[in-house]
């Protein structure tokens, strides 16, 4: 039904029944043996519906590879090609602001390059901000309003503050694509769906009036669909600008109470606690509040106002059936918990079923909590702390969709060379910061990896090619003495999820097996590790490897580092290893990730 009120609204939007992808998607029906009729919407539908299986994974269980496909594609177009013109525009600018400081500054054509790449990066990332949380099942948005709000940001800068507006990107342009507003998005997809179904639009208003809104402010057919008329840009605005926000004085204040809003209950009265407080949760939407309310409960913590009431949301938890399924602050727009109401939200999430999910998450930013505070008292820190701080034993957790932003503040503090001696528990004297300072008594090397590093050092217990997000870490696996068959039903005892894909590839002649057990000796480290700075060909990356002194992993060390590694934190990990060939011809090596539903072995394009 969702999908039938956007299709409704694509039609009218960009005429989509008669673009190439719908008909596309419709012969791919017909040809499954369904039947799609000539009607507009339902084309779209059958689009939407080819769209939200690929898109957003929920046929194909495990496998990403169309959505990866999906992703190359919009980088390709979008970004990559512009590289070059983004690359002078950047140039450009940063050469007049040199001249008007009085400094004379010619870019070449090296200079030009490494500023493209840069320009890439930060578009590519900006970008995946938004694939990321539209293609994520878990949010509850349609799958027309997702590919509306796709297309549509897509064409757009980053928010003028001052003008109010979104400025419209231009090809080659440097400016980064919107920000995600949560609330706003749900906001706009409530006025849409208003101005297209009135059983909609009568559970809006009905929401208003026991809210007691003003006669003159309560939503009508004219007013949605004046709304739902605009582009999406000038909708995106208006739904930014009605936002409330949170002072430093309320932020200050932690006393307050936790209220239950049911299963299945009516979502008003959790939609209007919400309303015009600046927080960046999408339950903002009334629609968007009783989509989690049909999931299971909904828990919210307000903290007291100025006349000593508990009206100000400070965290959120939301159970997804019986089991907690998120908790959410409003330090920022990525919806981390405040430093001061961590403890509050670890108590309350201890009391609910599934919590120990959360354990990391409210461990670490009671740390991270703690360490500001020592910072703002100018108090130095233990060893403990400093490894904490700079990750060097795993990534720190939070709560919100992006990393906890006080982690770069605290970093950006310090001076990573003296701490460097501190962290890695050696003297200065015994860290090797260039290939000419290693001896007999280095114990840590920080610089660019040279040839014989891994072989001809090997009393060097610590390798960074720079500190410390360059860490390399040794390691070694059991592999060798175990059948396809073994392996595929350890997997399964182990609870391992394995891809269709992942499972074709164990079973093809070039996956070979060591007759006898033996401990393999491996090397994790990413691909700039390398030397590299753009995105080289799997062939260049196994030969720069080779330069090092490494060698190609035997292919069962894919499955049998899975089974080491079941409780991985996020993160992939790919095994470089000879690539084994899908059914049509395109080269796979084993990928190692974790979802929500567990520990996966599948398979990559390599």
């Amino acid at each position: 039904m969702e999908n039938q009120i956007g299709g409704d609204f694509l039609k009218k939007k960009y005429d989509l029944h008669n673009a190439f992808e719908v008909g596309s998607a419709v012969r791919s029906v017909e040809q499954s043996g369904h039947r799609v009729s000539g009607d507009p919407t339902a084309r779209i539908e059958a689009y939407l519906n080819r769209l939200e299986s690929l898109a957003m994974n929920k046929d194909k269980k495990g496998d990403s590879r169309p959505l990866s496909l999906l992703r190359e594609m919009v980088m390709d177009k979008y970004v990559r090609r512009h590289e070059e013109k983004m690359a002078k525009g950047a140039a450009a600018v940063e050469e007049r602001a040199a001249r008007q400081m009085g400094i004379d500054v010619r870019y070449g054509e090296r200079e030009l390059q490494e500023r493209g790449k840069i320009a890439v990066k930060d578009l590519e990332n900006s970008l995946d901000n938004w694939i990321n949380y539209l293609s994520d099942p878990n949010e509850p948005y349609p799958t027309w309003f997702r590919y509306y709000t796709f297309r549509s940001v897509l064409s757009l800068g980053t928010f003028d503050k001052d003008k109010g507006e979104f400025p419209a990107r231009s090809a080659g342009t440097n400016l980064l694509f919107p920000d995600i507003d949560r609330e706003a998005l749900a906001h706009m997809q409530d006025m849409i769906a208003s101005a297209r179904d009135n059983n909609v639009l009568n559970r809006f208003r009905e929401a208003q009036i026991k809210t007691e809104t003003p006669q003159n402010q309560l939503l009508t057919k004219e007013k949605a669909q004046n709304f739902a008329s605009l582009p999406f840009a000038k909708q995106y605005a208006e739904a930014i600008s009605q936002a409330g926000e949170i002072t430093p004085e309320m932020r200050a204040e932690s006393r307050g109470e936790w209220k239950k809003y049911r299963q299945n209950s009516d979502p008003t009265a959790l939609w209007q606690s919400i309303q015009n407080k600046g927080i960046p949760w999408c339950t903002a939407g009334l629609g968007t509040a009783e989509t989690q309310l049909k999931g299971g409960d909904f828990y919210v913590y307000y903290t007291l106002d100025k006349n000593g009431k508990p009206s100000i949301p400070r965290i959120a938890i939301r159970m997804q059936g019986d089991s907690v399924g998120e908790m959410r602050g409003v330090a920022d727009k990525d919806q981390n918990l405040e430093g001061n109401m961590t403890s509050i939200g670890e108590k309350k999430l201890n009391t609910l079923p599934g919590a120990e999910r959360y354990h990391k998450a409210t461990s670490d930013m009671k740390l991270l909590t703690n360490i500001e505070k020592k910072t703002q008292k100018n108090e130095g820190l233990i060893q403990s702390e400093l490894v904490f701080l700079y990750e060097i034993n795993g990534q720190i957790e939070g709560f919100g969709y992006q990393r906890d932003p006080r982690i770069k503040e605290l970093r950006d503090k310090r001076n990573p060379k003296v701490d460097t001696p501190v962290v890695l528990g050696c003297r200065p004297n015994e860290i090797a910061w260039n290939r000419n300072g290693v001896d007999g008594n280095t114990k840590a090397y920080v610089g660019p990896l040279f040839p014989g590093i891994f072989t001809a050092f090997k009393s060097i217990d610590q390798i960074y090619t720079s500190f410390p997000e360059g860490q390399i870490r040794r390691d070694a696996v059991g592999a060798g003495g175990k059948s396809v068959a073994e392996l595929e039903r350890t997997l399964k005892q182990n609870k391992i999820q394995v891809s269709e894909y992942a499972e074709s590839m164990m079973r093809k002649p070039e996956f070979v097996t060591l007759k006898s057990r033996e401990v393999i000796d491996l090397v994790h480290l990413k691909v700039s590790d390398l030397g590299f700075t753009d995105s080289p060909t799997t062939d260049q990356i196994y030969e720069a490897a080779k330069r090092f002194g490494l060698e190609l992993c035997p292919p069962e060390v894919g499955p049998e580092l899975r089974l080491k590694y079941k409780d991985q934190l996020g993160g992939w990990k790919y095994v470089a290893m000879k690539q084994i060939a899908d059914s049509d011809g395109d080269p796979y090596v084993f990928r190692l990730r974790r979802t929500e539903d567990g520990a996966w072995l599948d398979d990559v394009w390599a």
